[in-house]
């Protein structure tokens, strides 16, 4: 099973960003599932808007996986939601936080989409 990360960026430092990351590539490494590397450090072409050029690099990297996986703060990320949008649309699992809680019943419920 490959995972993509969605995970909210604006108004962040980078290191709390790969921190976070961090903690939850572990989680699932420890479940014996991939996580993709979504975290792009190229400029964008001159004249680009930035977060559609960036947007539009995960959503590629998003044809690549079997789930998405949403970090808390996804509601107020307008980037997260619509890579949440996406994965529905095109019917990639989406996973949230609670996936890790200890209880297969949470675990199944949440490989299912979470109703708005």
């Amino acid at each position: 099973m490959r995972v993509m990360i969605s995970q909210p960026m604006a108004n962040r430092i980078e290191e709390d960003i790969r921190q976070e990351r961090k903690a939850i590539i572990e989680k699932f490494k420890n479940m014996h599932i991939e996580v993709i590397d979504t975290i792009f450090t190229e400029e964008p072409p001159e004249n680009n808007n930035t977060g559609v050029y960036y947007l539009g690099k995960s959503i590629q990297e998003m044809s690549k996986v079997d789930a998405l996986f949403m970090c808390d703060g996804w509601r107020e990320a307008r980037g997260c939601r619509i890579e949440r949008q996406v994965a529905q649309e095109y019917g990639i699992k989406v996973l949230y936080e609670d996936f890790f809680v200890n209880k297969p019943e949470l675990r199944t419920r949440t490989m299912y989409y979470e109703e708005d």
